[in-house]
């Protein structure tokens, strides 16, 4: 394996659901690649499709109702899809770890944290209870927990607390890639910051690739080397942070920058997008965002624009960036 191959690379990826109202298209050809040692920000509105493509990584889809019904997805070369289940639990966890926003539900309520973190470390690590307790131990001590905390149980944890219980948990058997679902959510700002900077020193420390999950674009720029924008179920713009805030291409990208307040401006009325995303049980023909793009045209109802690459590691999926910047199309 070289080191020039990237982590993890998804190609085409499709997630559904069937429900009663109808099929959701939860995720709808979705190309996305992470370089080893990158942390990447996936942003989007509510609804986007992110933490279904997390899950999906993840091989977590509830089937039934969801189901994968196109793509695949490289991690370390080998296509995670093609694999049996015993090999897929062998790589959640020990491989590709994930925290997710609600660390109240993620956690067992009749089990010490020390224990739950304990459990992994077996399940995953060929260890005795006595050397996967003190490894549970000194994980609690990396994230901020005093020792005589570990034996305690989630409910004795304020909400940063328990966070960083899962953060543990999470990095316990070092993984390759994390996945970090809005994982400061339910925090109030000042944990929030707290939390983030325990996330970017423990990545610098193992050395973990991270896909950061968030709508939150302020985090993104802090945090993130790249950024993937997504729009009910696809990407529409990927480029490096700093590309990308400081040229954004895709009318969606401007409009969610020109929706952040201006502090050095008095404005009485925030920038807002006309409209709402689309229904994912019934999405429109062309592109996605045309519906709500002020330069739509007919061309934009009809075709689907592929990602090109405008200039290099910076990619539009929009008809009108594509003739006014040029660039090699894909998809």
């Amino acid at each position: 394996m070289t080191q020039n191959q990237p982590l993890l690379e998804i190609r085409d990826l499709q997630v559904q659901f069937h429900t009663d109202t109808g099929l959701v298209k939860a995720v709808e050809g979705l190309n996305l690649t992470l370089q080893r040692g990158e942390t990447m920000g996936l942003v989007g509105e509510t609804g986007a499709g992110k933490t279904t493509a997390a899950l999906a990584i993840m091989q977590l889809i509830a089937s039934p109702p969801g189901k994968i019904t196109r793509g695949q997805i490289f991690f370390d070369g080998e296509d995670i899809l093609a694999k049996s289940e015993e090999e897929k639990r062998h790589i959640r966890g020990k491989k590709i770890a994930m925290i997710f926003q609600d660390p109240m539900t993620s956690l067992n309520p009749v089990l010490s944290v020390e224990e739950q973190i304990a459990e992994i470390i077996r399940l995953h690590e060929e260890v005795t209870d006595k050397k996967a307790l003190e490894k549970a131990r000194a994980m609690l001590h990396l994230v901020g927990i005093r020792p005589e905390r570990s034996p305690d149980y989630p409910h004795q944890f304020s909400g940063g607390m328990r966070q960083r219980v899962i953060i543990a948990i999470a990095l316990a058997c070092n993984p390759q890639l994390l996945i970090a679902d809005e994982p400061t959510t339910a925090l109030d700002v000042t944990i929030q910051a707290q939390v983030l900077e325990l996330m970017h020193e423990l990545k610098q420390h193992f050395n973990t690739s991270t896909i950061l999950i968030t709508h939150d674009l302020g985090v993104v720029a802090e945090l993130c080397d790249s950024v993937a924008i997504m729009y009910a179920g696809r990407i529409l713009e990927k480029a490096d942070a700093k590309t990308l805030y400081g040229n954004p291409q895709h009318p969606y990208t401007q409009g969610l920058f020109n929706s952040i307040p201006d502090l050095t401006k008095n404005v009485h009325r925030l920038n807002t997008m006309p409209g709402f995303p689309p229904d994912p049980t019934d999405l429109p023909p062309g592109c996605c965002f045309a519906p709500r793009c002020q330069h739509a045209d007919a061309a934009c109802s009809t075709g689907n624009p592929g990602m090109a690459e405008l200039e290099p590691g910076h990619f539009v999926a929009c008809f009108k960036a594509h003739g006014k910047n040029g660039g090699q199309i894909y998809g």
